[in-house]
Protein backbone atom coordinates (compact mmCIF):
# COMPACT_ATOMS: atom_id res chain seq x y z
CA UNK A 1 0.00 0.00 0.00
CA UNK A 2 1.32 3.12 -1.00
CA UNK A 3 1.61 6.39 1.55
CA UNK A 4 -0.43 8.35 -0.21
CA UNK A 5 -3.48 5.83 0.39
CA UNK A 6 -2.75 5.12 3.91
CA UNK A 7 -3.45 9.21 4.49
CA UNK A 8 -6.64 8.95 2.93
CA UNK A 9 -7.55 6.03 4.57
CA UNK A 10 -6.41 7.03 8.01
CA UNK A 11 -8.07 10.56 7.43
CA UNK A 12 -11.49 9.08 6.46
CA UNK A 13 -11.06 6.41 9.00
CA UNK A 14 -10.86 10.02 11.33
CA UNK A 15 -13.51 11.64 9.82
CA UNK A 16 -16.26 8.50 10.19
CA UNK A 17 -15.00 8.32 14.22
CA UNK A 18 -15.84 11.96 14.76
CA UNK A 19 -19.55 12.35 12.83
CA UNK A 20 -20.16 8.91 14.69
CA UNK A 21 -19.18 10.56 17.88
CA UNK A 22 -21.42 13.48 16.94
CA UNK A 23 -24.51 11.34 16.36
CA UNK A 24 -23.92 9.77 19.92
CA UNK A 25 -23.46 13.22 21.40
CA UNK A 26 -26.62 14.41 20.11
CA UNK A 27 -28.61 11.02 20.64
CA UNK A 28 -27.58 10.86 24.06
CA UNK A 29 -28.11 14.65 24.44
CA UNK A 30 -31.47 14.62 26.01
CA UNK A 31 -32.57 16.59 28.92
CA UNK A 32 -31.98 14.26 32.64
CA UNK A 33 -35.24 15.43 33.37
CA UNK A 34 -38.50 16.73 32.04
CA UNK A 35 -38.75 20.29 31.58
CA UNK A 36 -41.17 22.45 33.54
CA UNK A 37 -43.69 23.63 31.06
CA UNK A 38 -44.27 19.50 30.32
CA UNK A 39 -46.70 18.17 32.68
CA UNK A 40 -45.71 14.80 34.00
CA UNK A 41 -47.48 11.80 32.27
CA UNK A 42 -48.84 9.33 35.01
CA UNK A 43 -51.30 6.30 34.26
CA UNK A 44 -52.42 3.39 36.60
CA UNK A 45 -53.25 0.42 35.08
CA UNK A 46 -56.84 -1.37 35.83
CA UNK A 47 -57.00 -3.26 39.32
CA UNK A 48 -57.98 -7.05 39.51
CA UNK A 49 -61.22 -6.96 41.29
CA UNK A 50 -61.49 -10.33 43.28
CA UNK A 51 -63.90 -12.02 40.86
CA UNK A 52 -61.25 -11.91 38.22
CA UNK A 53 -62.92 -8.77 36.38
CA UNK A 54 -60.93 -5.17 35.55
CA UNK A 55 -61.80 -2.23 37.59
CA UNK A 56 -61.21 1.56 37.10
CA UNK A 57 -57.87 2.74 39.02
CA UNK A 58 -59.07 3.96 42.63
CA UNK A 59 -58.98 8.17 40.98
CA UNK A 60 -61.55 7.77 38.42
CA UNK A 61 -65.47 7.42 38.85
CA UNK A 62 -67.01 4.49 36.85
CA UNK A 63 -68.38 6.01 33.57
CA UNK A 64 -72.37 6.56 33.64
CA UNK A 65 -75.05 4.04 32.61
CA UNK A 66 -76.71 4.52 29.60
CA UNK A 67 -78.40 1.81 29.00
CA UNK A 68 -78.51 -2.01 30.26
CA UNK A 69 -79.44 -4.84 28.02
CA UNK A 70 -79.85 -8.41 29.51
CA UNK A 71 -79.10 -11.28 27.04
CA UNK A 72 -78.76 -15.28 27.63
CA UNK A 73 -77.21 -17.30 30.36
CA UNK A 74 -76.07 -14.31 32.33
CA UNK A 75 -74.62 -11.61 29.78
CA UNK A 76 -75.36 -7.91 30.06
CA UNK A 77 -74.20 -5.20 27.68
CA UNK A 78 -74.07 -2.30 29.54
CA UNK A 79 -73.90 1.52 27.22
CA UNK A 80 -72.18 4.00 28.51
CA UNK A 81 -71.49 6.50 25.70
CA UNK A 82 -72.97 7.03 22.61
CA UNK A 83 -71.10 9.75 20.74
CA UNK A 84 -71.66 11.41 17.64
CA UNK A 85 -67.89 12.90 15.47
CA UNK A 86 -67.42 15.30 13.32
CA UNK A 87 -66.74 12.79 10.45
CA UNK A 88 -70.36 11.73 10.35
CA UNK A 89 -70.07 8.60 12.56
CA UNK A 90 -71.99 7.58 15.27
CA UNK A 91 -69.51 5.51 18.29
CA UNK A 92 -71.71 3.10 21.02
CA UNK A 93 -69.45 2.13 24.09
CA UNK A 94 -70.05 -0.32 26.66
CA UNK A 95 -68.76 -3.15 28.52
CA UNK A 96 -70.20 -6.53 27.96
CA UNK A 97 -70.27 -8.38 31.19
CA UNK A 98 -71.40 -11.59 32.42
CA UNK A 99 -73.15 -11.64 35.87
CA UNK A 100 -73.75 -15.42 36.02
CA UNK A 101 -72.12 -17.95 38.11
CA UNK A 102 -70.40 -19.62 35.45
CA UNK A 103 -68.32 -18.88 32.06
CA UNK A 104 -70.57 -18.02 29.20
CA UNK A 105 -69.66 -18.32 25.61
CA UNK A 106 -70.92 -15.20 23.44
CA UNK A 107 -73.73 -16.17 21.37
CA UNK A 108 -72.48 -16.36 17.36
CA UNK A 109 -75.77 -14.87 16.59
CA UNK A 110 -74.25 -11.08 18.04
CA UNK A 111 -72.36 -11.38 14.79
CA UNK A 112 -75.10 -10.79 12.79
CA UNK A 113 -75.90 -13.01 9.59
CA UNK A 114 -73.60 -11.88 7.17
CA UNK A 115 -70.89 -14.18 5.70
CA UNK A 116 -68.42 -11.05 5.39
CA UNK A 117 -68.67 -10.74 8.34
CA UNK A 118 -69.05 -13.52 9.91
CA UNK A 119 -65.75 -15.08 8.88
CA UNK A 120 -63.82 -12.41 10.39
CA UNK A 121 -64.78 -14.19 13.82
CA UNK A 122 -67.14 -13.67 16.63
CA UNK A 123 -68.02 -9.89 16.68
CA UNK A 124 -70.94 -7.04 17.89
CA UNK A 125 -71.06 -6.99 14.03
CA UNK A 126 -74.99 -7.73 14.37
CA UNK A 127 -75.86 -4.53 16.46
CA UNK A 128 -78.19 -2.21 14.56
CA UNK A 129 -79.80 0.92 14.90
CA UNK A 130 -83.02 1.79 14.35
CA UNK A 131 -84.45 5.59 13.75
CA UNK A 132 -88.21 5.03 13.54
CA UNK A 133 -89.14 8.40 12.80
CA UNK A 134 -86.93 8.65 9.45
CA UNK A 135 -87.96 4.87 9.01
CA UNK A 136 -83.74 3.95 8.76
CA UNK A 137 -82.26 1.22 9.94
CA UNK A 138 -78.42 1.82 10.84
CA UNK A 139 -75.77 -1.07 10.38
CA UNK A 140 -72.26 -1.34 12.21
CA UNK A 141 -69.63 -0.22 9.34
CA UNK A 142 -67.43 -2.58 7.76
CA UNK A 143 -64.12 -1.43 6.63
CA UNK A 144 -62.82 -2.36 2.81
CA UNK A 145 -62.04 -5.93 3.56
CA UNK A 146 -65.34 -6.62 5.35
CA UNK A 147 -64.35 -6.84 9.52
CA UNK A 148 -66.67 -4.85 11.38
CA UNK A 149 -65.85 -1.99 13.23
CA UNK A 150 -66.86 -2.94 16.26
CA UNK A 151 -64.90 -5.25 18.99
CA UNK A 152 -64.43 -8.86 17.71
CA UNK A 153 -62.69 -12.05 18.86
CA UNK A 154 -64.74 -12.39 21.92
CA UNK A 155 -65.32 -15.90 22.92
CA UNK A 156 -66.35 -16.86 26.29
CA UNK A 157 -66.51 -14.34 29.41
CA UNK A 158 -65.97 -16.05 32.57
CA UNK A 159 -68.36 -15.23 35.48
CA UNK A 160 -68.29 -12.06 37.08
CA UNK A 161 -66.14 -10.93 34.67
CA UNK A 162 -66.08 -8.20 31.72
CA UNK A 163 -64.80 -7.26 28.76
CA UNK A 164 -64.88 -3.32 27.18
CA UNK A 165 -66.68 -2.92 23.59
CA UNK A 166 -67.59 -0.34 21.19
CA UNK A 167 -69.54 -0.50 17.94
CA UNK A 168 -69.23 2.45 15.30
CA UNK A 169 -72.47 3.17 12.75
CA UNK A 170 -72.99 5.97 10.55
CA UNK A 171 -74.91 9.33 12.23
CA UNK A 172 -78.25 9.63 12.27
CA UNK A 173 -79.28 13.08 11.08
CA UNK A 174 -78.48 15.94 13.76
CA UNK A 175 -82.79 16.14 13.90
CA UNK A 176 -83.08 12.58 15.41
CA UNK A 177 -82.40 12.52 19.11
CA UNK A 178 -83.88 9.17 19.87
CA UNK A 179 -82.83 5.43 18.51
CA UNK A 180 -83.52 2.20 19.49
CA UNK A 181 -80.37 -0.12 19.33
CA UNK A 182 -80.63 -3.94 18.75
CA UNK A 183 -77.95 -6.66 19.09
CA UNK A 184 -79.21 -9.97 18.50
CA UNK A 185 -80.31 -12.21 21.89
CA UNK A 186 -80.39 -8.92 23.35
CA UNK A 187 -83.68 -6.78 24.32
CA UNK A 188 -83.63 -4.19 22.77
CA UNK A 189 -83.01 0.21 24.39
CA UNK A 190 -83.65 3.75 23.50
CA UNK A 191 -81.09 5.48 23.61
CA UNK A 192 -80.86 9.45 23.53
CA UNK A 193 -78.46 11.26 21.06
CA UNK A 194 -77.24 14.91 22.23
Amino acid sequence: MNAWYGKELHRATGVVAVVAAAFLVVGCGADESPKADKPAVTTSAPQKSPGGGQTTPADEEPPATIATLKGRKGLELVINSVERDAGGFLTVKGRLANTGDSGTAVPAQVSGDETEVIKHGTSLGGATLIDSLGKKRYYVLRDTDGRPLTTSGLSTISAGDSAEVFMQFPAPPASTTEISFQLPTFEPATLKLS
